[in-house]
């Protein structure tokens, strides 16, 4: 159970487009879902955006057969949620590189969405719990939180301005779900965590692949945000690490 001194603020939500980027499709589906469903409730507009699709993820399954299966289970988890666009890289799912070329791909994407929020996962080798990270997510999360910043510079990517894509420098929050310290909450007790749990059921083929490994999306769900509740103190809560790319108010030196 999560234990404070003082509860964790609230993410602000005074804004109305989000970017939500992962590795793999059901990433996003493991907590951060549920803030989204939120989100969408309030006409704020999700992207979502995967490096993969997720081939390498059935042990079962040949690569050819699990990535459009994988995709497809993405799209209706997404729309359990709210969120209609949903976009894959082709990155080769288990072997992700972090560097220019993934930053690049990114920038892009938040270049043509331009948002105001951006969420990944955790980009640390512990996560939530001490769990060991997976080596996408690592990769992926890093680049997220540089590619926010790249964003809004023209001469990093200079080619995208050549496709039609000025810098974007209105990134104000990259919130990382599933990090071991996270600064922020938000309240997803009763309809958005439903609506989280029924995004995750969407990856039933991929769940049922895992055998034993594969959680039930209902307690598991449940369980992980009443773990996060009393952090903000409410029933049920997604916790993340938000790193603010932009002043709130006047700087602090004035």
């Amino acid at each position: 159970m999560w234990t404070v001194e003082e509860l964790l603020p609230a993410l602000p939500e005074d804004w109305e487009r989000c970017l939500a980027v992962a590795a793999h499709p059901d990433d996003i589906e493991y907590g951060a879902a549920s803030a989204i469903a939120r989100w969408t409730a309030q006409d704020k507009q999700v992207t979502y955006l995967l490096a993969t699709r997720g081939e390498a993820g059935i042990d079962a399954m040949h690569p050819d057969q699990a990535g459009p299966l994988r995709e497809e289970e993405q799209r209706a988890a997404a729309r359990e949620v709210g969120v209609d666009v949903v976009e894959f890289l082709d990155h080769r799912d288990g072997v992700v590189e972090y560097g220019p070329e993934l930053r690049r791909d990114i920038v892009r994407a938040i270049r043509r969405h331009r948002p105001e929020v951006i969420v990944s996962g955790a980009f640390s080798i512990r996560m939530v719990g001490g769990m060991t990270n997976q080596a996408d997510h690592r990769a992926v999360g890093l680049a997220t939180l540089d590619a926010a910043r790249d964003a809004g510079n023209r001469w990093i990517f200079p080619e995208l301005v050549d496709e039609g894509l000025p810098p974007w420098g209105g990134v104000r929050y990259v919130c990382f779900a599933g990090a071991e310290r996270p600064t922020h909450g938000v309240d997803v007790t009763g309809e958005p965590l439903q609506r989280g749990i029924a995004s995750l059921a969407a990856h039933a083929e991929y769940t049922r692949g895992l055998g034993v490994a594969g959680p039930e999306p209902g307690p598991f769900l449940t369980w992980a945000a009443r773990q996060g509740g009393p952090a903000l103190g409410v029933e049920a809560a997604v916790l993340f690490d938000v790193h603010a790319l932009t002043f709130e108010g006047p700087p602090p030196w004035l």
